[in-house]
């Protein structure tokens, strides 16, 4: 499962073109940390969003605008 998840968070970094509250602070930290480090606090980032969301049972929402 970690695996899985630092390689989502590494997609998340590199390839994924469309700009997300999370996509732009894992490019930050990448920058600050190093991309390892900052893959590593991504893949927790997004666990801890997948259970939250899970728990509510709501969608992710890419903007705020989208929450509307």
């Amino acid at each position: 499962m970690r695996g899985l998840l630092f390689e989502a968070a590494s997609s998340v970094i590199h390839q994924v073109k469309r700009f997300s509250r999370l996509k732009s602070w894992a490019v930050r930290l990448a920058g600050r940390r190093g991309f390892r480090k900052a893959a590593v606090v991504t893949a927790r980032k997004i666990a801890v969003l997948m259970l939250t969301l899970w728990k509510n049972g709501t969608d992710y929402q890419w903007t705020k605008e989208a929450t509307a």
